[in-house]
Parts: C-alpha cells; structure tokens; sequence
C-alpha cells in the first residue's frame, strides 16, 4: 500500500468530550445550506424539450446537446430529495423529469429508455441508464409525483425481464434497440448503480427480493472479485464475466469505462457494502441473510475504503485511476471521487465510531470546500487537474448535482432506509453519533 497517510499530514483526533461534526448543529446547518444552494443550482438545467440539460460551468443549460438520459434520472432523483426536503419548485420539475422518461427518452415499440434523445432509430439500451431510471422512479413516487409509481413498475420489469442475469446474479450492460443483440461487455459501474437503485426500490416496494439481488450483485463483485484482487475492484468483463483487466489501456480516462482500478469507486461500493448490509438488519424477513454475509460486508467495507485512500490519495486530493499496483494513471481529480470519500467516511464512522474515519471526514470536506465548491459559478467543479486547478479532460462543465447533493445529505442520515425513504421517514438528523 502506498505509504502516504490519505489525512495528509496526521489529523489530531478529537480529544474526549469532542462532538463528531455529524453531531453538531452547526455542521448539520453548513450541509443543509449546501444542499440548498446545489438544489437552487440545479433548477437551471430545465430542457425546453423536456427533461433536463447538460450544465455548463457558469450554471447554463447546454441545448444544442441532446438530452441524456443518464442526467434527466439524476437530476429528477435529485429534485425528488429537493421535493421531499419541501424546497419550492422542486415538485414540479420533478414531473418534468418523470414526464421525459415516459415520452421523449422512452422506447415506445421495444421498451426501455434510449441513452439520449438523439437516438429512437438507432439507439442501444445500457443498464447504466436503466439502473437510474429505477432511482429517479423510486425517489419521485415517494415524493408523490403523477405517474412515478407507474414508472416505477415499469422500469424494475424492464431491468429484469431484458439485464438481470440470473445464473449470474448480475446485470448485463449493453443492448441494441431492439434487445437482440447484446455488446460483448460487462461492467461493474453499471451493477454498482443497480445495487443502489435496488436498495431504493426494496424500501418504496416493501418487497425483500430486491435486497437479495442486491446482494448477490455485492458478492460477485466485491466478496468474489476485489477481495481476489487485494479489494482494487475489477470493471471490465467478457461476456462469460471473465476479468478484462487491460480494458480500454488505450482510452484510461474514459467517462464511464477508465481502464485499471477506479478510487471512486472503491469510496462508493464501500459505503454501499454498509447500506445493504443495515437494510438486512431492518429487513424483517432476511435474518438469513444478514446471518450469512453481515461480516464479510462489514470487512469488504473497511477494506475497499482503505484501499481506495491509500491508493488514491495524492497532494490535497484524489486521483481517478490506477493500474492494478496502485501506479497513478489518471492524476486528475474529479469532483465524484470525494464526494463519495466522503460519504463512505461518514458511514463507516457511523458504524465503527474509528476517530481515523472521522478525522478524514473533516479532512475531506475540507478538501472539497477549498477547491471544488464554486463560490462564484455554483455547485462543484467537476474536475482539476493534479495542481487543483479547473480541467476539462474528463468532464466539461458541470453536468449534474447528484454526487454532490447526496454527500451533504448521506451523513444526516441512517444506513438505512436509503436515502429518500430515510427523508420521507423524518430521520434526517436523528441518527448522530457524538464522541463523547
């Protein structure tokens, strides 16, 4: 492991009788500001057209992009939560959304939801898309809008009857318009994103399976293949889900696919390791399951996050990539990567009340507030380079505020529910851990 401590120089830890921040009022305050002002910033990515528009540095929709489905789900969950939380004109712009996924992004002959609106001829159909759908669905039925229980029930029939791969316990990534053919490629992002909208639909469905398939996403990629892998997590697969470890060596900083070991990642399916696992144990009916794997999740969690600090940790941030020795190869920072540090160092505070991970949640909002929120143009920079200064390799503008917008509302919260049924629920806040 690299030797670097992912605090930078060694934190001080909180003396006896020093409240977490997640338990002081002011800390609470501070993330609930932020959440507002994301929310306020996201209004503006309204598309004319329907849906919701790719966001340009100053906060600008970008209409001469066509809609993309991956940010109109985002955006719609993310107005949900806006919706929930009683922000104003939140609720209508959450229809908004729900409106484009059942007319312009829908496929009307074959079903599913096209990657964009520029595709109905010749559009392929990836699981990536569909697992937000599932989200947004989720988020916008328990915020009470027209037709998302609807959209709901759709989406879960279409994720199971054209991706779930059952001998697997997986989904399947790319499709053709008309289901036919299928790329020869599996991921893992794309089943790391269905795990957190199976997490979601258990909780607005009541239905207990949705926690199993969760699981058994869990299993084959973090308790099979990372912890095989000294818990740098495998992304890329054949279609019989062998390993394609010099996957994309020629494009490393691709948007959805980089090659090697992604550090965000390894922050996002820790924390999630931590989420299904406190669904298990408010599950009435999984007392097997949790029985069975409450250990290894626990241990998968606390391992991916050390290695994901430990590897990606450089200079006042965290890089995007690795090779499979922990070598950087795409130094540049993206705001998504310490966004879900963050996130996974409040939850496993939350279960292991370790001042370390506490100390790196200070450390890394820190980090955040210093050099991506944006004071000036709204919400985060979505990338710098490796001097911390604004870059446009990866990603241009700032696309969407849902990365943001859940690691300002994941520490307020229990493990479980997830996110949106904790809000709907009125537990936000009231699950404090104070070091005292």
């Amino acid at each position: 492991m690299n030797s670097q401590s992912p605090l930078g120089p060694r934190a001080q830890a909180p003396s006896t009788g020093t409240s977490s921040w997640t338990s002081l009022s002011g800390h609470q305050g501070w993330l609930q500001s932020e959440t507002e002002r994301l929310l306020h910033f996201s209004k503006a990515s309204v598309h004319p057209d329907g849906g919701f528009a790719w966001l340009d540095g100053d906060g600008r929709a970008v209409l001469n992009r066509p809609v993309e489905t991956w940010i109109t789900t985002r955006m719609t969950h993310v107005l949900s939560i806006g919706a929930l939380l009683g922000i104003p004109g939140c609720g209508p712009l959450v229809d908004h959304g729900v409106s484009a996924l059942q007319t312009l992004l829908v496929d009307q002959i074959n079903g599913g939801w096209y990657t964009a609106s520029d595709r109905p001829n010749s559009g392929e159909k990836r699981a990536y898309e569909h697992a937000f759908v599932v989200l947004a669905a989720s988020s916008a039925t328990l915020a009470n809008r027209n037709g998302a229980a609807e959209l709901l029930v759709e989406a879960t029939k279409v994720v199971m009857q054209r991706f779930w791969v059952e001998d697997r316990g997986v989904v399947s990534d790319v499709a053709s318009r008309d289901w036919t053919e299928r790329e020869p490629y599996g991921g893992a992002n794309a089943n790391m994103h269905m795990l957190e909208a199976f997490l979601a639909a258990a909780d607005v469905t009541g239905d207990p399976v949705w926690l199993e398939r969760g699981l058994r996403i869990t299993s084959f990629f973090i308790n099979e293949r990372a912890r095989a892998k000294d818990w740098r997590i495998p992304e890329h697969f054949d279609p019989d889900w062998n390993e394609l470890p010099e996957y994309n060596c020629d494009d490393a900083a691709h948007k959805f696919r980089p090659y090697g070991s992604t550090v965000g990642h390894g922050f996002e399916w820790s924390r999630l390791c931590l989420h299904l696992r406190a669904s298990l144990e408010a599950s009435v009916v999984a007392d097997d399951l949790l029985a069975a794997n409450s250990a290894w999740l626990l241990e998968a969690a606390r391992h991916l996050f050390d290695r994901a600090a430990s590897d990606g940790w450089r200079d006042n941030g965290f890089l995007y990539t690795t090779d499979w020795d922990g070598i950087p190869v795409v130094e540049d920072r993206l705001h998504w990567v310490v966004c879900e540090a963050i996130a996974a160092a409040g939850a496993l505070y939350r279960v292991t009340q370790n001042v370390d991970d506490e100390n790196r949640y200070r450390q890394w909002w820190d980090v955040a507030e210093r050099w991506f929120i944006d004071r000036v143009g709204g919400s985060w920079w979505a990338q710098l380079d490796a001097e911390n200064r604004p870059a446009t390799s990866v990603w241009s503008g700032k696309p969407d505020t849902y990365h943001a917008v859940q690691a300002t509302l994941l520490p307020r919260l229990p493990l479980a529910p997830s996110l949106a049924s904790g809000i709907v629920r009125g537990l936000l806040d009231t699950a404090v851990i104070r070091n005292d």
